[in-house]
């Protein structure tokens, strides 16, 4: 027997099988069809969904079904919310653009070359097409070699500058880049010397420390060397595009490498330290950290020594809770290296 339904009924079974899709989505969808000015995707809705011809590619002259294939999967984004003929409106290329985007940065990072296609020569460069994203190169940033590049031709290209939101991208042929690049860490190591301070910004943020630009040159701030404090990420005090005065600590001709330092521009605290404290002092610091050897406690600005396990676990015997970082405990300075820097405390006896 066949079930029939009602007209209310058949609209709710639909409703079961449709999303509340809206513009701004990403979505999945197959490649139906074509027409002639653009492609019918099928993206699991009621309403029909159209690419327009314009939306598939940021190359005009590249054909629909040379970039979408029928029966294909792609990611789309949603630009027009179902109107009133039952028709979403879609873009392939803003997505495309967007993953683009992400290599883009993930190449930047990684201070590598991309090939591009000259989409336009202009007055000033030319205007160049990376999977979708469009950026600049710079008269002064073409080598002789390509200074007759047209229209359709490939280069290869460094990043100098890219601004995801601003959809600003500025390119530089590699060996043009090479080349500027090698006679600014020329001058930049003529000038400087160790024990200089000097400004730079952060441009770039890794688990072991920052990357800083100074005079064109990336010069590394290791973790160690950020502050007297411990620091237990750089981005806790540091964030790109932030402006520093830092400190040459060593200088690698060989290998062209700068080694910075932030925390040596502030006052050492350990000189502070040795003229204040004692061996016997009893003190009130804060834990900054707990390892499986220890807990290290900050008794001076700056200024962190080491708590061993042994006394972690006598004080939580003492006062039946568990040491964390944040804590306040008074200790006893039973050791005291101000030359190595090294401080080992003990807890202060029961009568003290």
């Amino acid at each position: 027997m066949v079930e029939q339904y009602s007209d209310d009924d058949f609209e709710a079974l639909l409703s079961k099988y449709d999303y509340a899709f809206k513009r701004g989505d990403i979505v999945k969808g197959v490649v139906c069809a074509y027409e002639a000015d653009g492609a019918i995707v099928d993206i699991g809705s009621k309403c029909t969904a159209f690419v327009p011809s314009y939306e598939v590619s940021a190359d005009r002259k590249a054909k629909v079904e040379d970039v979408l294939e029928k029966n294909t999967e792609y990611e789309f984004l949603i630009t027009q919310d179902c109107d009133e003929n039952g028709k979403f409106t879609l873009s392939y290329k803003k997505v495309a653009a967007a993953h683009t985007w992400t290599e883009l940065e993930k190449i930047k990072e990684a201070d590598e070359t991309i090939a591009a296609v000259v989409s336009q020569v202009v007055k000033g460069g030319v205007i160049v097409d990376i999977s979708g994203v469009q950026g600049f190169v710079p008269q002064g940033q073409i080598s002789p070699k390509d200074a007759g590049v047209a229209q359709g031709d490939k280069i290869e290209v460094k990043i100098l500058t890219l601004d995801k939101n601003q959809n600003n991208l500025i390119l530089s042929n590699k060996k043009v880049f090479e080349t500027n690049m090698a006679e600014t860490r020329k001058s930049v190591f003529a000038q400087i010397e160790v024990g200089q301070i000097v400004k730079g910004e952060v441009v770039r943020i890794t688990d072991f420390g920052a990357f800083v630009n100074v005079g064109g040159v990336d010069c590394l701030l290791p973790l160690s060397q950020i502050s007297w404090k411990w620091v237990e990420h750089p981005t806790d005090l540091l964030k790109v595009g932030q402006e520093i005065n830092v400190e040459i600590i060593d200088i690698d001709h060989e290998k062209q490498r700068i080694s910075l330092s932030l925390k040596n521009t502030e006052p050492d605290p350990w000189i502070k330290a040795e003229e204040e404290l004692k061996e016997g002092d009893i003190k009130e610091g804060i834990v900054t950290r707990v390892k499986p050897f220890g807990a290290f406690v900050e008794v001076l600005t700056g200024v962190e020594a080491l708590l061993p396990q042994s006394s972690v676990s006598e004080y939580q015997n003492r006062t039946g809770k568990m040491l964390s970082a944040g804590d306040k405990i008074d200790t006893k300075i039973e050791k005291f290296n101000p030359k190595d820097k090294r401080i080992a405390l003990t807890l202060p006896d029961k009568a003290e």
